[in-house]
């Protein structure tokens, strides 16, 4: 779709059709919250999903609030959309403090002006091209001048007020470093950003798959990695330690940053950039047919989605037509379209029982005690009903071996994972699912475990960063079978306590 027929979709307000305006919330967030929720119906609705269905039942005004969260800092002098209307001056006003050692020249520790580093802030950032959250580390480094240091969580205040916004990796740590120079004046700033996005659900099922030995069970698995650096003042100077320095501070708390692999272009960093803008707007729907997906049928139209999407932007106070938004309507709507509610069941069309094969016992992920299979580390990724933000992990299936039946091999429960998590999904169902499928076929006993990281815990107000979430679902003689569970659990265990976390 191009520009102006974007641009026309919003003005001419298809992206609300036959959607009521009876908003929920509206009188406490304002015509902006209760256009972002309408919005969220319209996608809904394009997903073949019941908004009005006890899960989805006030997922819009949940996934505005997440949206106007994700795009605001944590301040309380401005009401709402602080990302974008929050003057640092607010911040670092008052947090300077004198400090006699310092004296107007520039050194090191023990001399004048020496470097201070805060390293490690956890934040969270939308990507401008797909409106996906991604997570950052970032690390702050500057040289105090004028007889003066800032408070030092001023430092990650400032940083979080830019990640706040709609953001690609190398403007943010620009930002970042300019406003920390033009509000605390020191002799100079250097801001390294660690970056991770997540890809699409049909790369993460696919990675791994082949290595010799477990996958890593890291948050980030399979995510996309990208380091970026902005430097001003003496931190630009060529002869200048102070950066070498402020790096080998970093690599103190475990942050390998490697300064001649920063930076990635914008096409590899977010793999939905370089997706062509369809001149259809059923190409996206007409694409997914062809490649075997079957959906309902959509109650409104691409177009109406994509506006819909656009209206969202316009309500955090940004631009659509901004040359670096112009196509994230349509990114976004094909990401979520990874999720639309199926018509199929993967154990009524045949392909379980197609799908069991004998077992390579050479594949390095079988694991037999007293007949129990187990299959661990199966990637995942699934979007969170609530709040329409992706959830991802591992999956870690255990079941009985029948002698009169054959296993089931691992790429078959990997596609079983795939197909259960691309919806709109939550943990306990999805692993609920997973089990049910599984003893549909083998009948004995299963087990599974699910570890998940959300994103909805972590780039929302709650910043749980870090936290995780674990979910057992147990059928037939797993039920029963104490050890039989003790076993499968550490079994888990120990591929966690090799390869590391």
């Amino acid at each position: 779709m191009s520009r102006e027929e974007e641009m026309g979709a919003l003005e001419e307000g298809r992206f609300d059709p036959e959607v009521s305006d009876n908003t929920v919330g509206e009188g406490a967030g304002g015509p902006a919250m209760g256009t972002m929720e309408n919005a969220v119906r319209v996608l809904l609705m394009g997903l073949g999903e019941d908004s009005e269905r006890e899960g989805l039942r006030k997922t819009p005004i949940r996934v505005a609030k997440a949206f106007r969260e994700g795009t605001r800092g944590n301040n309380e002098f401005v009401d709402a959309f602080v990302g974008y209307r929050q003057k640092v001056e607010d911040i670092v006003q008052g947090a300077f403090f004198p400090e006699a050692g310092l004296n107007n020249g520039i050194g090191h520790a023990g001399g004048d002006g020496g470097l201070v580093v805060v390293r490690d802030i956890n934040l969270f950032s939308y990507c401008e091209s797909c409106l996906l959250p991604f997570s950052i580390k970032c690390h702050v480094g500057y040289i105090p001048s004028g007889q003066r240091v800032v408070g030092l969580s001023k430092l990650s205040r400032v940083a979080d007020v830019y990640a706040k916004r709609l953001q690609e990796p190398q403007r943010l740590a620009d930002e970042i470093c300019q406003a920390l120079q033009n509000s605390i004046r020191p002799a100079g700033v250097s801001v390294a950003l660690q970056c991770w996005h997540i890809q699409f659900p049909k790369v993460l099922k696919c990675i791994n798959l082949n290595l010799p030995r477990h996958p890593s069970r890291s948050s980030m698995q399979g995510w996309v990695h990208t380091s970026v650096c902005s430097s001003t003042g003496v931190f630009e100077q060529k002869k200048s330690s102070f950066s070498d320095d402020f790096h080998t501070l970093l690599q103190f708390s475990g942050a390998n940053f490697d300064l001649s692999n920063t930076g990635c272009s914008i096409h590899s960093w977010c793999l939905l950039r370089s997706l062509d803008v369809p001149e259809s707007n059923d190409d996206m729907m007409r694409n997914n047919l062809l490649n075997g997906r079957i959906f309902s049928k959509p109650v409104v139209s691409h177009t109406s989605m994509v506006a819909a999407v656009a209206s969202i932007i316009l309500s955090l106070g940004e631009d659509p037509s901004r040359k670096e938004l112009v196509g994230t309507p349509y990114r976004y709507v094909h990401w979520l379209m990874n999720f639309s509610r199926s018509n199929i069941d993967i154990r009524q069309n045949g392909f379980l029982l197609n799908a069991i094969n004998s077992h390579k016992s050479s594949n390095g992920y079988i694991h037999r005690e007293n007949e129990i299979n187990s299959e661990l580390n199966l990637p995942f990724c699934a979007q969170c009903e609530h709040h329409l933000l992706p959830f991802h992990g591992v999956v870690h299936i255990g079941y009985f071996h029948d002698e009169e039946k054959k296993d089931i091999d691992r790429s078959s429960l990997q596609t079983m994972v795939h197909f259960y998590g691309c919806k709109l999904q939550v943990q306990e169902r999805l692993t609920r699912q997973i089990a049910e499928a599984v003893y549909s076929v083998l009948g004995r006993g299963v087990m599974v475990v699910l570890e998940a990281n959300h994103i909805c815990m972590v780039s929302r107000g709650i910043e749980k960063v870090g936290s995780s979430t674990a979910t057992i679902a147990v059928m037939g003689q797993f039920s029963t079978d104490i050890t039989a569970k003790a076993l499968f659990l550490e079994a888990i265990s120990k591929v966690t306590a090799a390869v590391g976390p």
